[in-house]
C-alpha cells in the first residue's frame, strides 16, 4: 500500500475587526502605512503589484512606493455588491493583490476595510508562501519577522485580534477556527478585550505601544506535528478563556 502523501504547513497573518465604516480614502492610507511597515520586516515583502489578468502583466504594474491616491481607486473599484447591482455601502471595500512571486513562492494580501456590518468582519489576510517549497521565504517563518508583521498590523488597522500561525495548527485549536477564539503561534490582542494574565514559559509577551498586546507562544517555528506546540496552544487559549479575552470577532447570531 502507498504511503499516505504529506503536504507542508502553510502559513498565513491575518488581522480581524469588527465594523467600522471608513471611505476609500482612509483604507487606503491604512494600506499605505502598512505596505510601508511590512516592508520593513523581510525583503520578500517589500514589493507589491496592482492585480492584473497575469504575473507578467502585475509586473508592469508596482504599488510600491504605496500611493494613496492609486491605493483609492483601487478600493472603490473593490465595493462589494450583487453582480449588476448597486454597491452594498455597509459590506465595505474589497481589494487582492500580490508580491510577484509564482506559485508557491508568492505572498498575497487580502483586505476587506470599511465594513459596518454587523455580520461581517474586517480583514487584512497575508497569505505567505509555502515553507521548503519557497526559495525565498525561509526568514518569513520565524517568530523575530513574523512578531514584526504582526506589530505592522496591530498599528496600521488597528484590529481587535490577529494571528500569524499555521492553518493545521488552527484546525487542531478549534473546531470552528472563528477569528479572536483560539491561540495561534503569535496574537494580538487590542487594549479593549482586557488585560493578559500570566502565561506559562516559553510564551512571551510584549506590548505594542498603547494599542494592545503581542503573544508569541514559542520562539521556535510552530507546527501541528509538534505535540508539545499543540499541547501549548491548547494551554494558553484556556488561559486566555478564562480572562474572557478569546471572544469572537463577530459575535455568532442570537
Amino acid at each position: 500500500m502507498p504511503e499516505p502523501q504529506t503536504y507542508p504547513e502553510t502559513y498565513y497573518a491575518g488581522a480581524y475587526w469588527g465594523a467600522r465604516k471608513e471611505m476609500p480614502e482612509e483604507c487606503a492610507e491604512r494600506t499605505a502605512f502598512f505596505l510601508k511597515l511590512l516592508a520593513e520586516c523581510d525583503p520578500f515583502l517589500a514589493q507589491w503589484y496592482k492585480p492584473a489578468r497575469s504575473l507578467k502583466d502585475a509586473r508592469k504594474h508596482p504599488l510600491m512606493p504605496p500611493d494613496v491616491a492609486t491605493l483609492s481607486g483601487l478600493f472603490r473599484k473593490g465595493v462589494n455588491r450583487e453582480p449588476g447591482g448597486p454597491p452594498i455601502a455597509d459590506l465595505g471595500f474589497t481589494f487582492w493583490f500580490g508580491n510577484g512571486g509564482r506559485d508557491h513562492d508568492s505572498a498575497d494580501l487580502r483586505i476587506l476595510c470599511g465594513c459596518y456590518s454587523e455580520a461581517v468582519s474586517n480583514v487584512c489576510v497575508l497569505k505567505l508562501p509555502t515553507p521548503g517549497v519557497s526559495v525565498n521565504a525561509a526568514p518569513l517563518f520565524t517568530a523575530p519577522v513574523l512578531t514584526n508583521v504582526m506589530r505592522s498590523m496591530a498599528l496600521a488597522w488597528e484590529p481587535d485580534w490577529a494571528v500569524a500561525t499555521s492553518s493545521d495548527h488552527r484546525d487542531l485549536m478549534s473546531e470552528v477556527g472563528s477569528a479572536g477564539t483560539f491561540a495561534g503561534w503569535i496574537m494580538y490582542l487590542s487594549r479593549h478585550r482586557g488585560t493578559v494574565p500570566p502565561l506559562p514559559a516559553p510564551v512571551r509577551i510584549e506590548p505594542v505601544e498603547d494599542r494592545g498586546t503581542l503573544i508569541i507562544l514559542t520562539p521556535e517555528r510552530l507546527t501541528a506535528s509538534n505535540p508539545e506546540h499543540v499541547a501549548l496552544g491548547h494551554r494558553v487559549g484556556e488561559l486566555l478563556s478564562r480572562a474572557g479575552l478569546m471572544q469572537p470577532v463577530i459575535p455568532p447570531p442570537r
